[in-house]
């Protein structure tokens, strides 16, 4: 007897957050690929899409949270972080680890928010500014496919959000992890996989189903 095929929820139900993760001053910058991290081939021009969907959020005034992973350089709040393939990174006085400004068009009265950690929600104040923003689905961009969006991803639909990575504007450590990464993620939110062009056609036309 086959199983049914599940329909997909609404690509946005209530009210919208995107949230732009780990799109830092080091997003910007060509990495040489390596065996440690083969990334992806266009891994820059990804992070340059972040913006038009930034700007599409604000035209519709859709919230927007801006996160950056941040260690200090005694590297005591590291954790279990380096015990796999992760060397050191994202060190507090290494200018590539501070947010992108001007590249993401950055405002002051943005809400910015550094963690400690891959999950956006682990040891920060998310769920609390998602709760005073009314948050029902949450959009994500941003980098590692595999590691902070994934992550961030499961801790959302934990907590019950109905969660979206835009494809198109997510890099991570190799190919292979990214549409791995991304099939975990359609694994538990049929239809989560989407692409920045038609969300950003949804925020443009207002096209939020209800949430209940």
């Amino acid at each position: 007897m086959s199983e049914p095929v599940k329909t997909p929820k609404p690509m946005i139900v209530g009210q919208p957050v995107l949230l732009v993760i780990d799109v830092q001053k080091g997003s910007f910058a060509e990495w040489e690929p390596s065996e440690r991290l083969p990334l992806l081939p266009d891994s820059v021009e990804r992070m340059k899409r972040v913006r038009p969907v930034v700007d599409a959020a604000r035209a519709a005034d859709v919230p927007v949270i801006f996160f950056k992973e941040v260690h200090r350089p005694n590297m005591v709040d590291f954790g279990r972080e380096l015990d796999g393939t992760e060397n050191v990174h994202c060190l507090e006085d290494s200018p590539y680890t501070e947010f992108a400004y001007e590249e993401l068009g950055i405002r002051p009265d943005d809400y910015l928010i550094a963690k400690r950690r891959y999950s956006c929600f682990f040891g920060t104040e998310l769920e609390i500014l998602l709760k005073g923003l009314k948050a029902d689905t949450l959009l994500m961009t941003g980098g590692f496919t595999d590691v902070c969006i994934h992550y961030t991803f499961v801790d959302g639909h934990q907590h019950d959000y109905y969660c979206r990575v835009l494809e198109d504007c997510l890099t991570a450590s190799s190919p292979i992890a990214h549409d791995g990464a991304l099939r975990a993620m359609e694994y538990l939110q049929a239809g989560a996989v989407r692409s920045s062009a038609e969300v950003m056609d949804a925020m443009a036309r207002r096209d939020f189903a209800q949430a209940k």
